[in-house]
């Protein structure tokens, strides 16, 4: 077994016998067997949009199934495990641990996890894949490869906490978001991006009582059409065109002014 798998193990036991000292190997599917969770989008997507492994799972034995242990473990070594009282319905209680492992051996972790188990997608017990030794070096370069393809979505991940300016009529007056312009902001914690409806007036926005300020992720949620978007360069203007689809702003474009229904 992989040297850094076994400690990763080691630690989830050592949480589980901490915090849920009434837990028993018994109470937990295949006796305590820890899963690795990449069958939602792999080792790779979790590497270069969350600086991490997929996560680890240890589950209980009972029809809800619902996990009892989870650990993350770091590109830094770091490895944060949280553990799910009363048969996974307690919130969870968060212990910190760190991997005796550089950077460089958790990457070639990744590298023979990813080839050794993405391959299906599988959410399985750590011990199956064959993880021990290091992986060929064409291996590690086809890995970071793989780096550009998922930067897109880091970017969209980078932006979810920060903040957007947002007329109150969006909010208050059940209107759809018409207009968005994206300027280059001058804090870290803005995103730079304005959203109205997009018939308001120099006087209407001038005035800060007319302006909310939320987060990226609350306004996707909002208006899911704007993901497309979210990302693009200081600079951009978009309209909305079609009831779910957005546009940058040129020339003879029609912007499409409505309500949410």
């Amino acid at each position: 077994m992989n040297k850094i798998l076994a400690e990763v193990e080691k630690l989830m036991l050592e949480a589980l016998k901490t915090n849920l000292p009434n837990v028993s190997m018994g109470d937990l599917e295949k006796d305590g067997a820890i899963f690795y969770m990449n069958g939602q989008n792999g080792t790779a997507f979790d590497w270069f949009v969350n600086d991490r492994l997929s996560n680890f799972f240890m589950f209980y034995n009972d029809k809800e199934n619902l996990g009892a242990v989870k650990g993350m473990l770091y590109k830094d070594g770091a490895l944060d495990v949280y553990t799910y009282g009363s048969r996974g319905h307690d919130k969870p209680v968060e212990t910190q641990y760190r991997i005796e492992a550089d950077e460089k051996e958790i990457l070639n972790l990744a590298v023979l996890l990813t080839n050794r188990a993405d391959h299906k997608l599988w959410d399985e017990d750590i011990r199956k894949p064959d993880t021990d030794g290091e992986p060929e070096s064409k291996e590690i370069e086809d890995f970071l490869s793989s780096k550009d393809i998922h930067e897109p979505m880091r970017q969209r991940k980078m932006m979810y906490g920060k903040s957007v300016i947002v007329s109150k009529k969006v909010f208050e007056g059940n209107w759809k978001i018409g207009f968005g312009s994206r300027l280059e902001p001058t804090r870290e914690s803005d995103s730079g991006w304005f959203f109205c409806v997009g018939d308001e007036d120099d006087e209407y926005i001038n005035n800060p009582k007319n302006l909310d300020l939320t987060l990226v992720a609350s306004i996707l949620k909002f208006d899911p059409a704007l993901n497309e978007f979210i990302t693009a360069p200081y600079g951009t203007d978009i309209i909305r065109v079609a009831p779910d689809k957005f546009e940058v702003d040129g020339p003879g474009k029609q912007m499409l002014i409505e309500t949410r229904e």
